[in-house]
């Protein structure tokens, strides 16, 4: 009898412990739109990771959405764990409202906390029919520049900084590169919140004759619509897309999921991360691994976004702030 009550007890506390693995939190990724593929082969292997070193199973949720509306919803109570952004000013958003982060988050990870980069690309339709090339010919009559809304998308911002970086590099001056880039958005129809808003107006709606998206969305279209539908053209001038990612430490402290939220940006720049940023067309920074994979990453003229425009918090007060550059030229339409 009292072997059995042992056991009774004992297959009780496993039930039990069991029962409290399966009820550890969450860790919640709030993320941009054109991440969805990528996190969702990265999640499957830091599970597996975490799970061999630790002994503990490990559920990972993901938000996604405009990159700019994710900052914003984690400002106002959404409980992430880590935010990965596609720019620096949605995490410096962070900490200059509520200091969900500390000022000099972007120092605690290698490589400014971006644990990849990539490029902003031309989709055009099967055939290039208007022979988009560059960015002077998004600005041809009748062409329409599917682009989402930079007040609220980074991949909107890098399209309006890489164009005003057309201008500056080919001579122009502010005044020049300021009119350019208003009569870009002149030529698009619909402005969504965020770049697979775009892709769904572009490829799914048929609107449009150009999407202007980094060059891992394109590989998202191409599985998900085939490669027979579209073409992509580099242009000569692309800004360089730095994502970053960094630990909310307000909301880890709170929650006691510093470690694994640690762990798991870390991993981004484990072998095995930076294979599977490779395999979804983010550019690693691994020097092996970036040549492992140096076909599909064609050279790009990179310009600095820091080096050309200034530090972020300046970018994003002049250029995206109410009130900045894109309202006064975005109104005039």
């Amino acid at each position: 009898m009292h072997k059995l009550l042992s056991a009774s007890l004992l297959a009780a506390g496993l039930g039990l412990a069991g029962l409290t693995q399966a009820a550890t939190a969450p860790l919640l990724n709030v993320s941009y739109d054109v991440m969805r593929d990528f996190y969702k082969d990265y999640n499957a292997a830091f599970q597996k990771h975490w799970q061999a070193e630790h002994n503990e199973a490990v559920n990972v949720q993901m938000s996604f959405g405009g990159s700019s509306k994710q900052a914003r919803s984690v400002i106002d109570g959404l409980p992430a764990d880590v935010i990965t952004m596609n720019m620096a000013t949605d995490i410096n958003a962070l900490a200059d409202n509520g200091k969900l982060v500390p000022d000099d988050w972007v120092t605690r990870l290698p490589n400014h906390s971006a644990p990849f980069t990539s490029a902003t690309v031309f989709i055009v339709r099967k055939g290039n029919p208007k022979a988009l090339k560059d960015w002077p010919d998004l600005l041809k009559d009748g062409v329409q520049v599917i682009v989402p809304n930079p007040k609220t998308s980074g991949n909107g911002r890098y399209t309006y900084l890489s164009a005003w970086g057309y201008v500056l590099k080919n001579g122009g001056d502010e005044n020049k590169a300021k009119a350019f880039v208003g009569k870009l958005f002149k030529q698009v129809p619909v402005l969504d919140t965020g770049g697979r808003g775009a892709t769904t107006t572009f490829m799914t709606n048929q609107i449009g004759d150009v999407l202007v998206t980094f060059e891992n969305e394109a590989e998202m279209i191409a599985r998900e619509f085939g490669r027979d539908k579209f073409e992509v053209i580099y242009p000569s001038v692309s800004a360089e897309a730095e994502p970053p990612v960094a630990v909310v430490d307000k909301v880890v402290d709170k929650k006691g999921s510093r470690a694994l939220a640690e762990d798991y940006l870390k991993y981004l720049w484990s072998p095995e991360g930076q294979d599977i940023a490779a395999q979804n067309y983010l550019r690693p920074r691994d020097p092996a691994v970036l040549a492992k994979y140096q076909d599909r990453f064609p050279k790009v003229d990179f310009l600095s976004v820091e080096k050309t425009f200034g530090d972020w918090r300046t970018v994003q007060k002049t250029h995206f702030a109410d009130g900045g550059v894109f309202d006064q030229i975005y109104t005039q339409q």
